[in-house]
């Protein structure tokens, strides 16, 4: 029997490909003369892609945590008064991050002077142009960033985007060592930073789908998905704790934190298996994936024996654009992905302010209250992800739980609206539901749906295709995410009730949406039950 390593040369040998083992890997495995096994190149592919995400979310939220150093307005200034202006109000405090109390522009945390040119009466309206443009771009970047990712080595093209990240998000805060006061220095960097942002989840999503089979994905990617909460808590409280030291500290260490983390991707994270050289038909020798919960092949036996069979030797190429909206469930999932997130993120930007002006009890919170008290949703956004998951994994239904969970968002929703107020312990547990029922479909979709459409039978094998199809359904989703706070902005100076309503009937045509998906996973669930190998399989 020949060794790992001989097995894995002879392999690349075979299929006439390059050895892209990251150096570190190549490193070790060349010094044990054995190969790493296929489960502890998943548990690595889980960690690194994990950390590379949680430091895209740190580098994103600094920004709003600045926000209070950069716009800091006199507190209890009669100036500033909004009371008798619902929606300016209102979209004031979304822009200062739920930081209005009394109907006064009140920023906390703020160094006195504030920095120019934010610190003006025309500040706030500023800093919200620096928002609008980094998701404008973000989204529009996303589609790019998906076919780019398709056609090079992922782990390059992620390190490139991390090593950007933190390179603009670095220059944004050298503004404070530099003095620099020009608004249109921030706006580019924002922009900047919004395209390199873009290159983040297409990519992550793409190596996990790789190596992790469509029997698995799903609570896996679920609990992997928890990436999203830790970063924005990390940036949260590492950018809070450096902002009295100078806010330009806040965006200057994080930036060298994903920088630092861009290193360990490019020279840890292997981007699948044929790239370090796994072969289904060699178990006992590569230690490749046997028969178990976390081992089904992004590549079936077959696409990998009939490229070995190939004597020209070609690489797969990756598919166009339109090609990927084509992909049977790409454009129903894209949409929903559209309506889901428009929710979510609806929540995300404007649930602490929703909880301050609301009384619960028979009393009012404060805005640091408020904050503290909206983490539950989150938290049941996090456990909605891994329970989307593992659903839909154990009934092999994408769509059937996608669009379960969204029709379930809407009572969640309006029992939260109409009964959160009874006293503390109901608006926590209304409110964890409502969480775990609207970031289920959001993490599935973003996640195991994505990877397993990446990866549809029409490609016929290829795997090229996952960051495109990735970065069209997140790229959808990402524009309703921006287009959501905005609403509510407006809806909000009419009535609370009046956006309820509309995440309600938000959440009703994502679920619709799905319809036709549920409808063919339902026929195909009854086809297998009436059919003799579909009865085996059950009993099975």
């Amino acid at each position: 029997m020949s060794s790992s390593i001989g097995s894995i040369h002879e392999l690349y040998h075979t299929l006439e490909i390059k050895d892209e083992r990251p150096y570190l890997i190549r490193f070790i495995e060349d010094v044990k003369k054995k190969s790493l096994s296929y489960h502890t190149y998943q548990a690595l592919v889980l960690i690194v892609t994990f950390l590379s995400y949680a430091t895209y979310h740190l580098t994103r939220k600094t920004s709003s945590i600045v926000k209070s150093a950069l716009d800091p307005q006199t507190p209890t200034s009669p100036s500033l008064n909004l009371q008798s202006y619902p929606f300016q109000r209102n979209y004031l405090n979304h822009l200062s991050n739920g930081n209005l109390s009394n109907g006064n522009m009140t920023l906390l945390g703020a160094n006195d002077g504030g920095w120019e040119p934010f610190n003006g009466s025309d500040g706030t309206a500023m800093l919200g142009y620096l928002d609008v443009a980094f998701l404008a771009v973000y989204a529009l970047g996303m589609f790019f960033s998906g076919q780019i990712g398709d056609r090079m080595n992922l782990r390059v093209f992620l390190t490139i985007g991390m090593m950007g990240t933190g390179l603009f998000t670095a220059l944004f805060g050298l503004g404070y060592w530099f003095n620099i006061h020009n608004f249109y220095y921030y706006l580019v960097i924002q922009m900047v930073a919004g395209v390199f942002q873009s290159t983040g989840w297409p990519s992550v999503v793409a190596v996990v789908g790789n190596w992790f089979g469509k029997g698995s994905r799903g609570l896996i990617m679920g609990v992997w998905n928890a990436h999203t909460s830790i970063g924005n808590i990390t940036g949260s409280l590492v950018a809070s704790a450096l902002l009295k030291y100078g806010w330009g500290w806040s965006m200057m260490v994080p930036g060298l934190i994903i920088m630092f983390f861009a290193l360990v991707v490019f020279f840890v994270l292997p981007v699948s298996p044929l790239s370090v050289g796994m072969h289904m038909g060699d178990e006992e020798e590569t230690n490749s994936p046997k028969k178990g919960f976390l081992v089904e092949p992004f590549m079936p036996l077959e696409a990998i024996d009939e490229h070995e069979s190939s004597s020209s030797g070609d690489e797969e190429k990756a598919i166009g654009f339109m090609e990927a909206w084509r992909i049977p469930g790409v454009a129903n999932y894209a949409l929903c992905l559209f309506f889901a997130k428009l929710v979510a993120y609806t929540f995300l930007y404007w649930l602490p302010f929703y909880i301050s002006y609301t009384e619960i009890g028979g009393e009012y919170l404060s805005s640091e209250t408020a904050g503290n008290l909206s983490t539950f949703f989150d938290i049941g956004g996090v456990i909605g992800g891994i329970l989307a998951g593992y659903v839909s994994d154990k009934l092999d239904a994408r769509a059937i739980t996608a669009a379960s969970f969204t029709y379930f968002t809407i009572p969640a929703l309006y029992l939260y609206r109409n009964y959160g107020f009874i006293n503390m312990y109901t608006n926590i547990g209304l409110m964890f539901i409502a969480g775990m029922f609207v970031n289920g479909p959001y993490a599935l979709i973003t996640t195991a749906v994505s990877a397993d459409l990446g990866t549809h039978k029409s490609l016929k094998g290829n795997s090229r295709a996952l960051a495109t199809v990735t970065a069209i359904i997140d790229g959808t989703g990402s524009i309703g995410a921006a287009i959501g706070p905005l609403l509510t902005g407006y809806f909000s100076a009419i009535s609370w009730d009046a956006v309820f309503t509309m995440l309600m009937t938000a959440a009703l045509i994502a679920g619709l949406l799905l319809t036709k998906l549920v409808i063919e996973e339902i026929r195909g669930k009854i086809d297998g039950l009436r059919s003799p190998r579909g009865s085996a399989d059950v009993l099975v």
